[in-house]
Protein backbone atom coordinates (compact mmCIF):
# COMPACT_ATOMS: atom_id res chain seq x y z
CA UNK A 1 0.00 0.00 0.00
CA UNK A 2 1.28 3.05 -0.96
CA UNK A 3 0.14 6.31 1.00
CA UNK A 4 1.23 8.96 -1.73
CA UNK A 5 -0.97 7.75 -4.16
CA UNK A 6 -4.66 8.34 -3.45
CA UNK A 7 -7.08 5.98 -5.06
CA UNK A 8 -10.39 7.62 -3.92
CA UNK A 9 -13.05 7.93 -6.59
CA UNK A 10 -12.84 11.32 -7.84
CA UNK A 11 -15.86 13.94 -6.70
CA UNK A 12 -15.99 16.89 -9.36
CA UNK A 13 -13.57 19.64 -8.91
CA UNK A 14 -14.61 22.61 -6.55
CA UNK A 15 -15.97 25.96 -8.35
CA UNK A 16 -17.36 27.49 -6.05
CA UNK A 17 -16.00 27.05 -2.46
CA UNK A 18 -18.77 28.53 -0.38
CA UNK A 19 -21.34 26.47 -1.52
CA UNK A 20 -20.10 23.18 -2.78
CA UNK A 21 -16.86 22.72 -0.75
CA UNK A 22 -15.41 19.17 -0.41
CA UNK A 23 -12.55 18.33 2.08
CA UNK A 24 -11.31 15.63 0.01
CA UNK A 25 -10.59 18.24 -2.65
CA UNK A 26 -6.66 18.37 -4.26
CA UNK A 27 -6.73 21.73 -3.29
CA UNK A 28 -7.94 21.53 0.18
CA UNK A 29 -5.38 18.45 0.70
CA UNK A 30 -2.96 20.71 -0.44
CA UNK A 31 -3.20 23.93 1.55
CA UNK A 32 -6.30 24.46 2.91
CA UNK A 33 -5.77 27.55 4.85
CA UNK A 34 -6.45 30.62 2.08
CA UNK A 35 -9.75 28.16 1.68
CA UNK A 36 -10.97 28.72 5.66
CA UNK A 37 -10.06 32.22 5.30
CA UNK A 38 -12.40 32.49 2.32
CA UNK A 39 -15.17 30.60 3.61
CA UNK A 40 -14.68 32.39 7.14
CA UNK A 41 -14.70 35.52 5.59
CA UNK A 42 -18.32 34.90 3.73
CA UNK A 43 -19.89 33.51 6.81
CA UNK A 44 -19.10 31.05 10.43
CA UNK A 45 -21.15 28.20 8.75
CA UNK A 46 -21.28 26.96 5.02
CA UNK A 47 -23.17 24.28 3.68
CA UNK A 48 -22.54 21.89 0.63
CA UNK A 49 -24.30 19.20 -0.92
CA UNK A 50 -21.52 16.74 -1.28
CA UNK A 51 -21.85 13.46 1.09
CA UNK A 52 -25.60 13.98 1.63
CA UNK A 53 -25.45 17.65 3.12
CA UNK A 54 -22.48 18.96 5.22
CA UNK A 55 -22.10 22.02 7.36
CA UNK A 56 -18.60 23.66 8.01
CA UNK A 57 -18.59 26.10 10.96
CA UNK A 58 -14.95 28.47 10.02
CA UNK A 59 -15.07 30.39 13.12
CA UNK A 60 -14.21 29.77 16.75
CA UNK A 61 -16.75 30.69 18.20
CA UNK A 62 -19.13 28.66 15.79
CA UNK A 63 -16.95 25.16 16.59
CA UNK A 64 -17.52 26.13 20.33
CA UNK A 65 -21.29 26.19 20.14
CA UNK A 66 -21.62 23.08 18.47
CA UNK A 67 -19.00 21.12 20.03
CA UNK A 68 -20.73 22.08 23.30
CA UNK A 69 -24.81 21.51 22.51
CA UNK A 70 -25.00 17.67 22.79
CA UNK A 71 -28.58 18.10 22.78
CA UNK A 72 -28.80 19.39 18.98
CA UNK A 73 -25.64 17.38 17.39
CA UNK A 74 -24.74 13.72 18.21
CA UNK A 75 -21.26 12.06 17.67
CA UNK A 76 -22.46 8.88 16.92
CA UNK A 77 -21.03 9.24 13.41
CA UNK A 78 -17.37 10.65 13.46
CA UNK A 79 -16.34 10.58 9.94
CA UNK A 80 -18.14 12.45 7.03
CA UNK A 81 -18.54 9.87 4.30
CA UNK A 82 -20.31 9.49 0.71
CA UNK A 83 -23.05 6.83 2.61
CA UNK A 84 -24.59 6.78 5.93
CA UNK A 85 -25.09 3.00 6.86
CA UNK A 86 -27.05 2.64 10.29
CA UNK A 87 -24.77 3.24 13.16
CA UNK A 88 -23.06 0.11 14.81
CA UNK A 89 -23.68 0.16 18.34
CA UNK A 90 -20.12 0.58 20.64
CA UNK A 91 -18.46 1.55 17.44
CA UNK A 92 -15.95 3.38 19.49
CA UNK A 93 -16.48 4.49 22.40
CA UNK A 94 -16.19 7.29 24.20
CA UNK A 95 -15.70 9.16 20.79
CA UNK A 96 -18.81 7.79 18.96
CA UNK A 97 -21.25 8.00 22.15
CA UNK A 98 -23.24 10.84 23.52
CA UNK A 99 -24.79 11.85 27.32
CA UNK A 100 -25.37 9.76 29.46
CA UNK A 101 -23.31 6.66 28.04
CA UNK A 102 -20.41 9.02 27.14
CA UNK A 103 -18.98 10.36 30.16
CA UNK A 104 -18.67 6.46 32.20
CA UNK A 105 -17.27 5.43 28.59
CA UNK A 106 -14.55 8.43 29.36
CA UNK A 107 -13.77 8.25 32.68
CA UNK A 108 -12.68 4.31 32.01
CA UNK A 109 -9.77 5.57 29.57
CA UNK A 110 -8.67 8.31 31.51
CA UNK A 111 -6.19 6.58 34.38
CA UNK A 112 -3.89 5.32 31.58
CA UNK A 113 -3.25 8.46 29.93
CA UNK A 114 -2.38 10.53 33.33
CA UNK A 115 0.56 12.89 32.86
CA UNK A 116 2.23 9.62 35.74
CA UNK A 117 1.40 7.30 33.35
CA UNK A 118 3.17 9.27 30.72
CA UNK A 119 6.33 9.72 31.91
CA UNK A 120 6.35 6.17 32.63
CA UNK A 121 5.92 5.65 29.00
CA UNK A 122 8.83 8.24 28.17
CA UNK A 123 11.63 6.77 27.91
CA UNK A 124 10.38 3.72 25.74
CA UNK A 125 9.75 6.75 23.10
CA UNK A 126 13.03 8.26 23.56
CA UNK A 127 14.54 4.87 22.67
CA UNK A 128 11.83 4.60 19.63
CA UNK A 129 13.10 7.91 18.16
CA UNK A 130 16.49 6.62 18.24
CA UNK A 131 16.07 3.29 16.80
CA UNK A 132 14.48 4.66 13.91
CA UNK A 133 16.59 7.53 13.94
CA UNK A 134 19.77 4.62 13.56
CA UNK A 135 18.14 3.12 10.52
CA UNK A 136 18.83 6.39 8.23
CA UNK A 137 20.98 8.89 9.61
CA UNK A 138 23.80 7.43 7.69
CA UNK A 139 21.82 8.25 4.36
CA UNK A 140 21.95 12.22 4.53
CA UNK A 141 18.69 12.29 3.96
CA UNK A 142 15.17 10.26 4.29
CA UNK A 143 11.64 10.92 3.96
CA UNK A 144 10.84 11.92 7.45
CA UNK A 145 7.11 10.89 7.30
CA UNK A 146 7.66 7.17 5.94
CA UNK A 147 11.16 6.57 8.21
CA UNK A 148 9.87 8.62 11.26
CA UNK A 149 6.96 10.13 12.02
CA UNK A 150 4.60 7.21 10.98
CA UNK A 151 6.35 4.80 12.90
CA UNK A 152 6.51 6.58 16.85
CA UNK A 153 2.86 6.52 17.66
CA UNK A 154 2.27 3.29 16.04
CA UNK A 155 5.06 1.65 18.09
CA UNK A 156 4.08 3.68 21.46
CA UNK A 157 0.78 2.46 21.41
CA UNK A 158 1.26 -0.98 20.56
CA UNK A 159 3.38 -0.72 23.89
CA UNK A 160 1.03 0.26 25.79
CA UNK A 161 -1.38 -2.44 24.50
CA UNK A 162 1.05 -5.05 25.05
CA UNK A 163 0.48 -5.90 20.88
CA UNK A 164 3.62 -6.34 19.09
CA UNK A 165 5.11 -3.69 17.91
CA UNK A 166 6.13 -5.18 14.55
CA UNK A 167 2.48 -5.19 13.49
CA UNK A 168 2.36 -1.66 13.05
CA UNK A 169 2.38 -2.35 9.16
CA UNK A 170 -1.05 -3.80 9.63
CA UNK A 171 -1.88 -0.83 11.97
CA UNK A 172 -1.43 1.70 9.10
CA UNK A 173 -3.20 -0.32 6.79
CA UNK A 174 -6.27 -0.31 8.95
CA UNK A 175 -6.07 3.32 9.39
CA UNK A 176 -5.99 4.15 5.52
CA UNK A 177 -8.06 2.04 5.02
CA UNK A 178 -10.79 4.01 7.29
CA UNK A 179 -9.64 7.44 7.57
CA UNK A 180 -9.00 7.85 4.06
CA UNK A 181 -9.95 5.54 1.59
CA UNK A 182 -13.50 4.89 3.33
CA UNK A 183 -14.85 8.07 2.67
CA UNK A 184 -15.44 7.43 -0.83
CA UNK A 185 -14.99 3.49 -0.86
CA UNK A 186 -17.69 1.73 1.74
CA UNK A 187 -15.61 -1.93 0.95
CA UNK A 188 -12.43 -0.31 2.42
CA UNK A 189 -13.85 1.30 5.39
CA UNK A 190 -15.78 -2.27 6.26
CA UNK A 191 -12.43 -4.60 5.19
CA UNK A 192 -10.29 -2.26 7.80
CA UNK A 193 -12.51 -2.48 10.82
CA UNK A 194 -13.41 -6.25 10.16
CA UNK A 195 -9.67 -7.20 10.35
CA UNK A 196 -8.91 -5.15 12.78
CA UNK A 197 -11.78 -6.16 15.14
CA UNK A 198 -10.74 -9.66 14.63
CA UNK A 199 -7.01 -8.91 15.64
CA UNK A 200 -8.31 -6.99 18.72
CA UNK A 201 -10.89 -10.53 19.07
CA UNK A 202 -7.80 -12.67 19.29
CA UNK A 203 -5.78 -10.72 21.72
CA UNK A 204 -8.77 -10.56 23.97
CA UNK A 205 -9.78 -14.17 23.97
CA UNK A 206 -6.02 -14.78 24.79
CA UNK A 207 -6.24 -12.86 27.76
CA UNK A 208 -9.11 -14.24 28.81
CA UNK A 209 -6.71 -17.30 29.07
CA UNK A 210 -3.86 -15.49 30.43
CA UNK A 211 -4.55 -11.80 31.93
CA UNK A 212 -1.30 -9.15 31.35
CA UNK A 213 -0.40 -6.29 32.33
CA UNK A 214 -1.43 -3.44 29.73
CA UNK A 215 -4.29 -1.43 28.63
CA UNK A 216 -6.41 -4.36 26.63
CA UNK A 217 -6.27 -5.99 30.27
CA UNK A 218 -7.24 -2.77 32.01
CA UNK A 219 -10.28 -2.56 29.77
CA UNK A 220 -11.48 -6.13 30.39
CA UNK A 221 -10.81 -5.62 34.18
CA UNK A 222 -12.97 -2.49 33.87
CA UNK A 223 -16.43 -2.01 35.27
CA UNK A 224 -19.80 -0.33 34.74
CA UNK A 225 -21.77 1.70 36.99
CA UNK A 226 -23.76 -1.26 37.72
CA UNK A 227 -20.29 -3.27 38.69
CA UNK A 228 -21.02 -5.52 35.36
CA UNK A 229 -17.34 -5.92 32.74
CA UNK A 230 -17.68 -4.37 30.17
CA UNK A 231 -18.96 -6.10 27.08
CA UNK A 232 -16.64 -7.45 24.50
CA UNK A 233 -18.26 -5.07 21.58
CA UNK A 234 -17.28 -2.21 23.79
CA UNK A 235 -13.97 -2.96 24.51
CA UNK A 236 -13.47 -4.07 20.94
CA UNK A 237 -14.65 -0.84 20.25
CA UNK A 238 -12.52 1.33 22.63
CA UNK A 239 -9.15 -0.75 21.08
CA UNK A 240 -10.46 0.57 17.55
CA UNK A 241 -10.95 4.40 19.10
CA UNK A 242 -7.15 4.25 20.36
CA UNK A 243 -5.69 2.56 17.54
CA UNK A 244 -7.36 4.89 15.29
CA UNK A 245 -6.84 8.26 17.33
CA UNK A 246 -3.77 7.37 18.68
CA UNK A 247 -1.55 7.14 15.46
CA UNK A 248 -3.03 8.78 12.61
CA UNK A 249 -3.16 12.03 14.13
CA UNK A 250 -0.18 12.11 16.25
CA UNK A 251 2.02 11.23 13.34
CA UNK A 252 0.41 14.06 11.26
CA UNK A 253 1.43 16.36 14.17
CA UNK A 254 4.64 15.73 14.31
CA UNK A 255 4.98 15.62 10.25
CA UNK A 256 3.72 18.90 10.19
CA UNK A 257 6.33 19.99 12.87
CA UNK A 258 9.25 18.46 11.31
CA UNK A 259 7.88 20.52 7.58
CA UNK A 260 7.41 23.31 9.50
CA UNK A 261 11.30 23.43 10.92
CA UNK A 262 12.58 21.70 7.66
CA UNK A 263 11.28 25.15 6.27
CA UNK A 264 12.34 28.25 8.64
CA UNK A 265 15.57 27.58 9.91
CA UNK A 266 15.52 30.58 12.26
CA UNK A 267 12.71 28.70 14.31
CA UNK A 268 14.92 25.38 14.60
CA UNK A 269 17.76 27.00 15.45
CA UNK A 270 15.64 29.21 18.02
CA UNK A 271 14.75 25.96 20.06
CA UNK A 272 18.05 24.25 20.07
CA UNK A 273 19.41 27.15 22.01
CA UNK A 274 16.38 27.87 23.87
CA UNK A 275 14.99 24.76 24.66
CA UNK A 276 12.91 26.10 27.60
CA UNK A 277 10.83 27.40 24.32
CA UNK A 278 9.70 23.54 23.60
CA UNK A 279 6.43 23.24 25.28
CA UNK A 280 5.26 26.64 23.77
CA UNK A 281 6.48 25.64 20.34
CA UNK A 282 4.73 22.19 20.69
CA UNK A 283 1.45 24.13 21.33
CA UNK A 284 2.06 26.72 18.60
CA UNK A 285 2.41 23.61 16.29
CA UNK A 286 -0.77 22.09 17.29
CA UNK A 287 -2.76 25.27 17.02
CA UNK A 288 -1.50 26.15 13.32
CA UNK A 289 -0.96 22.65 11.93
CA UNK A 290 -4.13 20.59 13.90
CA UNK A 291 -4.34 17.52 12.75
CA UNK A 292 -8.23 16.67 13.74
CA UNK A 293 -11.42 17.69 12.02
CA UNK A 294 -14.12 15.94 13.41
CA UNK A 295 -17.94 15.07 12.32
CA UNK A 296 -21.03 15.51 14.35
CA UNK A 297 -24.90 14.49 13.05
CA UNK A 298 -27.21 17.28 12.96
CA UNK A 299 -30.66 16.06 15.35
CA UNK A 300 -32.24 18.87 15.74
CA UNK A 301 -33.01 22.00 13.99
CA UNK A 302 -30.97 25.02 15.92
CA UNK A 303 -28.63 28.55 15.14
CA UNK A 304 -25.08 28.42 15.05
CA UNK A 305 -23.50 32.02 14.95
CA UNK A 306 -27.10 33.33 13.42
CA UNK A 307 -26.73 30.54 10.96
CA UNK A 308 -29.55 27.94 10.99
CA UNK A 309 -28.36 24.28 10.76
CA UNK A 310 -30.94 21.48 9.77
CA UNK A 311 -31.20 17.94 10.69
CA UNK A 312 -30.20 15.42 8.06
CA UNK A 313 -26.86 17.10 7.48
CA UNK A 314 -23.84 16.32 8.98
CA UNK A 315 -21.25 18.92 10.34
CA UNK A 316 -17.44 18.55 9.70
CA UNK A 317 -16.08 20.05 13.21
CA UNK A 318 -12.60 21.62 12.13
CA UNK A 319 -10.62 22.39 14.69
CA UNK A 320 -8.15 23.34 12.66
CA UNK A 321 -10.22 26.35 10.88
CA UNK A 322 -11.01 27.37 14.73
CA UNK A 323 -7.35 27.61 15.03
CA UNK A 324 -6.70 29.88 12.48
CA UNK A 325 -9.67 31.96 13.32
CA UNK A 326 -8.37 35.80 13.82
CA UNK A 327 -11.03 37.05 16.23
CA UNK A 328 -9.55 34.10 18.52
CA UNK A 329 -5.93 34.38 18.16
CA UNK A 330 -3.74 37.21 16.76
CA UNK A 331 -1.38 36.99 13.89
CA UNK A 332 -3.34 33.72 13.57
CA UNK A 333 -1.87 33.09 10.28
CA UNK A 334 1.30 33.30 11.80
CA UNK A 335 3.54 30.08 13.52
CA UNK A 336 4.73 31.83 16.76
CA UNK A 337 6.66 29.54 18.43
CA UNK A 338 6.35 31.70 21.82
CA UNK A 339 3.05 32.57 21.65
CA UNK A 340 2.22 33.68 25.42
CA UNK A 341 -1.87 32.90 25.03
CA UNK A 342 -2.57 29.48 23.21
CA UNK A 343 -5.93 28.34 24.27
CA UNK A 344 -6.21 26.48 20.94
CA UNK A 345 -8.71 23.82 19.83
CA UNK A 346 -6.43 20.66 18.32
CA UNK A 347 -7.66 18.54 21.24
CA UNK A 348 -11.29 19.40 20.53
CA UNK A 349 -13.95 21.47 23.02
CA UNK A 350 -16.38 19.87 25.07
CA UNK A 351 -16.99 16.29 26.75
CA UNK A 352 -15.52 14.85 23.91
CA UNK A 353 -11.81 16.84 24.03
CA UNK A 354 -9.05 14.10 23.30
CA UNK A 355 -8.56 11.51 26.40
CA UNK A 356 -4.78 11.02 24.79
CA UNK A 357 -3.59 15.10 24.84
CA UNK A 358 -0.80 13.65 27.88
CA UNK A 359 0.21 10.98 25.42
CA UNK A 360 0.07 13.22 22.54
CA UNK A 361 2.18 16.32 23.61
CA UNK A 362 4.92 13.98 25.19
CA UNK A 363 5.58 11.94 21.83
CA UNK A 364 5.51 15.14 19.83
CA UNK A 365 8.07 16.64 22.67
CA UNK A 366 10.15 14.11 22.46
CA UNK A 367 10.28 13.36 18.62
CA UNK A 368 11.06 16.59 18.20
CA UNK A 369 14.04 16.90 20.78
CA UNK A 370 15.59 13.36 20.14
CA UNK A 371 15.48 14.52 16.29
CA UNK A 372 16.90 18.30 16.93
CA UNK A 373 19.66 16.42 19.21
CA UNK A 374 20.63 14.41 16.15
CA UNK A 375 19.64 15.96 13.00
CA UNK A 376 19.89 20.16 13.53
CA UNK A 377 20.64 20.77 10.31
CA UNK A 378 17.89 19.73 7.88
CA UNK A 379 15.97 21.23 5.31
CA UNK A 380 13.13 19.75 2.64
CA UNK A 381 14.63 18.13 -0.79
CA UNK A 382 13.86 19.77 -3.36
CA UNK A 383 14.00 16.75 -5.42
CA UNK A 384 10.99 15.65 -3.74
CA UNK A 385 7.57 16.28 -2.79
CA UNK A 386 6.02 16.55 0.23
CA UNK A 387 2.47 15.15 0.17
CA UNK A 388 -0.51 15.40 2.70
CA UNK A 389 -3.35 13.08 3.58
CA UNK A 390 -6.83 13.46 2.31
CA UNK A 391 -9.56 13.53 4.50
CA UNK A 392 -10.59 14.83 7.79
CA UNK A 393 -7.08 13.87 9.43
CA UNK A 394 -3.87 16.20 7.98
CA UNK A 395 -0.55 15.53 7.87
CA UNK A 396 2.76 14.87 5.89
CA UNK A 397 2.54 11.67 4.29
CA UNK A 398 5.97 11.94 2.55
CA UNK A 399 8.44 14.20 3.47
CA UNK A 400 11.62 14.28 2.11
CA UNK A 401 14.29 15.82 3.81
CA UNK A 402 18.14 16.48 3.66
CA UNK A 403 20.20 16.57 6.60
CA UNK A 404 23.38 18.95 7.52
CA UNK A 405 24.44 22.34 6.03
CA UNK A 406 24.53 23.34 2.22
CA UNK A 407 27.44 23.22 0.34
Amino acid sequence: MSDSVSVMPAHPPVTDWIRDFDHTDPKWTENPFPIWDELRHECPVVHTKRFLGVYLPTTYQAVKEIAYDTDSFSSRRVLVRDERPEVARNAAPPITSDPPYHKPAKQLLLPPFTPDAMKKLEPRVRAICNELIDEFIADGKCDAAARYTKHIPVRAIAHMLGIPEKDGDLFIKWIHQILELGIKDESQLMQGVQEMTAYFAGHIEQRKQRPTDDLISTLMKARDKEGNPLEDSHVLGSLRLLLIAGIDTTWSAIGSSLWHLAKTPEDRDRLIAEPGLMASAIEEFLRAYSPVTMAREVMKETTISGCPVKPGNMVLLSFPAANRDPAMFPDADKVLIDRKENRHAAFGLGIHRCVGSNLARMEMTVAIEEWLKRIPDFRLDPAGRVTWSEGTVRGPRQLPVLFGKKN
